[in-house]
């Protein structure tokens, strides 16, 4: 069976991202974390500013890898979305579609029917045909960025290069104004994960300038970009004709929405910190960094506006290459070698990370709990004993954080009797070394990885799958196994959501028996909202606040 080569991930292979004072923050004795905050009842009204460091938004949905629940869903549906509430995993469920779409026997056609009374912006009703012309784009060359996993599985879909020259996808029919039908080259279970992208939003065809869309795009979510001045700020405003009758995710509480963008990411926190006058009604659209972290944890008021997931989510992890370490119980000593607490001091912290013991991240549905390799420094030197293991080369990002995560790692093995030597290089090298070369030139690698949707299949076949070896894959452990490839095959094409979910989790921890990475530590990404901010939250899963539940308060 053909598996999916390649697609968008998103990753954060070259590093932690945490300031250089991640160490402080581990002394400071920070408090539990809590996953939300500001949850007064609030009435719709007000204005909504949200601080980013991004010099631009890329309104076009082709071009983005935006979460569902984040800033292009305020402007754009799409067929599927996310639901995401405080305390509970996300779900897929309906948007602009009436369910979440109806497979055939064989999972290779997705059936799906839009919604009633659903209108873009100048009041035009959304069509079939929207939804084809919009996934027909994203193959331009020009629309090229975003997610492209639909590229790889519709049928047919080889060498296709959009609609402008008048070519168009037999594998989307648009039977009539309410009904899109895909047909995939492969059964995927999780299609109804992949709809809820960016590029399954409407677009009208006549309103269409590839120049000036990602500026002035045609809305179908409940705002409209009103005003978008480049590195400065975009302003969005109601879009009249969205119905919330049609739309169960979006409260679209406040009237106005504004992105301050080119933000300084530590003045945004000050700012917020502060919350003076309409910065008591914004949030950071920015992690908040281990220096500032530790300055919240000392401010009570502070303290109680920032969320942060209770698990950790993002997986922090070492790969540990088995195409030279091919020993299975030398993998397994280094499993046990690690001391997992201090790569969590490394990360700031209990505000900053969380021990992980597993593939599947906190918060992806039919994650199951493990600790095959509990901490056991004696343990991992019996085994050690006898085995001729050359020096060993630890390929790490140069940043101060990842450098720190780095020599915790080596001090952990160095104690097992290993010989560990740092190799410091720009994270740009390290991706290039680790996905495109031949796997010669390390034994070990520092890597952190974010699923792009919640489904195991996002965590485990994107490292472990052998067809993601080089070639810009993230299997950076160079792992092979057919009977994994097998396993990994037959989830990917289970229909049932909670059988599909059982199958991954026998797998993580089949690949776990072999050792080819050492999970670390869940990160846990922070963010801070203003006083006056309702109902802010972050999960484990996607670990980043969901705007579209966002109130402010009077």
């Amino acid at each position: 069976m053909a598996r999916t080569l390649n697609p968008s991930r998103r990753s954060l292979l070259a590093g932690a991202g945490l300031s250089a004072l991640a160490l402080t923050l581990a002394a400071c004795g920070a408090d539990r974390p809590s996953s939300a905050v500001g949850n007064a009842e609030v009435a719709p009204g007000g204005r909504l500013g949200i601080l980013t460091s991004s010099t631009d938004i890329n309104w076009d949905p082709a071009k983005s890898q935006s979460m569902p629940m984040t800033s292009l869903a305020f402007v754009h549906r799409r067929l599927t979305t996310w639901s995401l509430s405080k305390g509970n995993e996300v779900k897929v469920v309906a948007d602009l579609a009436t369910d979440t779409g109806t497979a055939s026997e064989d999972g290779l056609t997705w059936t799906y029917t839009l919604k009633d009374g659903i209108f873009f912006e100048d009041g035009t009703a959304i069509t079939s045909a929207h939804i084809k012309y919009g996934v027909e784009r994203s193959f331009a060359p020009a629309l090229a960025g975003g997610l492209s996993y639909h590229k790889t599985l519709l049928a047919g879909a080889e060498g296709y290069t959009g609609p402008f020259d008048g070519a168009h996808l037999d594998s989307i029919e648009t039977p009539d104004d309410k009904t899109i039908v895909f047909h995939l080259r492969q059964t995927y279970g999780d299609w109804p994960w992949i709809v809820a992208q960016p590029a399954f939003s409407p677009v009208p065809e006549d309103k269409d300038d590839v120049a000036t869309y990602a500026r002035k795009p045609v809305a179908s979510g409940p705002y409209r970009v009103e005003e978008y001045a480049t590195g400065v700020s975009a302003t969005l405003v109601r879009n009249e004709h969205w119905s919330a009758d049609t739309d169960d995710v979006r409260l679209a509480l406040p009237d106005t929405i504004v992105f301050e963008l080119g933000q300084d990411e530590s003045t945004s926190v000050q700012r917020i910190i502060a919350s003076a006058g309409d910065d008591a009604h914004a949030f950071s659209a920015d992690r908040v960094a281990a220096a500032q972290l530790a300055q919240i944890s000392g401010n009570a008021e502070a303290a109680a506006r920032l969320a942060t997931p209770a698990e950790g989510g993002p997986l922090q992890y070492l790969a540990i290459n088995t195409e030279r370490v091919t020993d299975v119980e030398v993998r397994r000593a280094i499993s046990q070698a690690v001391d997992k607490t201090a790569v969590v001091s490394a990360l700031g912290g209990p505000l900053g990370a969380a021990v992980a013991t597993t593939y599947i991240a906190p918060g992806i549905p039919g994650r199951v709990e493990y600790d095959l390799y509990p901490t056991d420094v004696e343990a991992a030197t019996a085994t050690l004993a006898g085995k001729e293991v050359g020096e060993l080369i630890l390929l790490a990002a140069n940043d101060t954080a990842t450098q720190a995560v780095a020599q915790a790692v080596q001090q952990s093995l160095t104690e097992a009797g290993l010989t560990v030597t740092i190799d410091p290089q720009e994270s740009e090298v390290v991706t290039e070394r680790t996905t495109q070369g031949d796997g010669s030139t390390y034994d070990l690698v520092i890597a952190s990885w974010n699923a792009d949707f919640p489904s195991a299949n996002a965590n485990i076949q994107p490292l472990f799958a052998s067809s993601e070896i080089g070639a810009g894959g993230y299997n950076i452990s160079r792992y092979s196994d057919p009977e994994v490839d097998a396993a990994i095959d037959e989830a990917i094409a289970t229909l049932d959501a909670d059988e599909a979910g059982a199958k991954w989790a026998a797998i993580d921890q089949r690949i776990a028996a072999q050792a080819p990475v050492v999970p670390l530590a869940n990160r846990r990404n922070s963010f801070l909202a203003g006083s006056g901010v309702t109902d802010f939250f972050v999960e484990s899963y996607p670990a980043y606040p969901n705007y579209l539940v966002v109130g402010v308060s009077a």
